[in-house]
């Protein structure tokens, strides 16, 4: 809290749109506009349920680790404002995954999201990095009461660093934007008394490998994919899963397959959260069987 009272509102006042201005190069700025916006709402989260807000997908959306949920992130209900910023590593046979992202929820009816990815080529040296852009609309209904769960609309604008790589392997261009549509429920006591949380997302999307290799190729361009998600809650802070998401395969030369994982989520309280995963990510590049391990660390105020 003391964080939120050092950042003055005239400083905030003179920073209209820096959220989506600066975010391409300065992640931290876009830190420290969120607080500025923060502060000038009427209050902070806090009122929904512990773990209504999911954690940050690597495309830093709420949701689980590999896919964005319905649900918006931290626990802000409609008359509320939430920040949240997390740091996600996972580690497969020949790459490294390193995201920071942070979003801003809007009274519970809108997310702004921001990330930067970096994979490191552990075998064949050098790295890929891209910006994200996010932004979610909560179309109607709630995870936990309404009988239809929650709904809502997003989209994600990605711009690649570097398109040497991407382009070599035959990508049609170096930036791209996904759209989806979520659908989020929990279902109470429905496997041995314990809670169940249900999630599907219907993505448009031309992005290679979540788009660290490029957008479009030879053997295709914009598609439909698939993304679900299921998790049941142990205990009202532990809850243990699984996730599974469709990828399109645009280019010849580097196969492309779906990804999933096996996750576990831990929620200390609302303001701090733990996830790890096993994941199976298949051939990224030419390489095949890409398995191993994630760790997300998220904060929530």
């Amino acid at each position: 809290m003391t964080l939120f009272k050092s950042v003055s509102p005239h400083y905030c006042a003179s920073l209209p749109g820096l959220f989506v201005s600066v975010a391409s190069k300065h992640l931290a700025l876009v830190a420290i506009a969120t607080l500025c916006i923060a502060t000038a709402m009427p209050s902070l989260a806090g009122s929904r349920i512990l773990g209504t807000g999911g954690v940050s997908a690597i495309e830093g959306a709420a949701g689980g680790g590999l896919s964005p949920w319905a649900v918006l992130s931290s626990t802000a209900s409609e008359q509320e404002v939430g920040v949240t910023a997390a740091a996600t590593r996972a580690w497969v046979n020949d790459y490294r995954l390193t995201v920071t992202g942070a979003s801003l929820n809007i009274y519970d009816r809108a997310e702004l999201s921001v990330a930067r990815q970096r994979l490191d080529l552990e075998t064949l040296g050098g790295e890929l990095s891209q910006d994200i852009y996010g932004a979610k609309l909560r179309l109607f209904g709630d995870v936990l009461y309404h009988p239809w769960g929650i709904w809502s609309l997003g989209v994600q604008h990605k711009r690649v660093d570097d398109g040497t790589i991407p382009t070599a392997l035959g990508a049609n261009a170096t930036s791209g934007t996904d759209a989806y549509l979520s659908a989020s429920k929990l279902l109470f006591s429905a496997v041995a008394g314990r809670n169940v949380l249900l999630n599907a997302t219907l993505r448009n999307t031309e992005a290679n490998q979540g788009g660290l290799l490029g957008f479009g190729g030879d053997q295709g361009s914009r598609s439909w994919v698939a993304e679900g998600s299921v998790g049941v809650f142990i205990t009202p802070q532990w809850i243990v899963g699984a996730e599974y998401r469709q990828k399109p395969d645009n280019l010849s030369a580097a196969q492309e397959d779906d990804w999933q994982s096996l996750y576990s989520a831990y929620f200390f309280n609302k303001h701090l959260s733990l996830t790890g995963a096993w994941l199976d990510l298949g051939d990224i590049a030419g390489l095949p069987s890409q398995q191993g391990g994630y760790l997300s660390l998220q904060a929530a105020f």
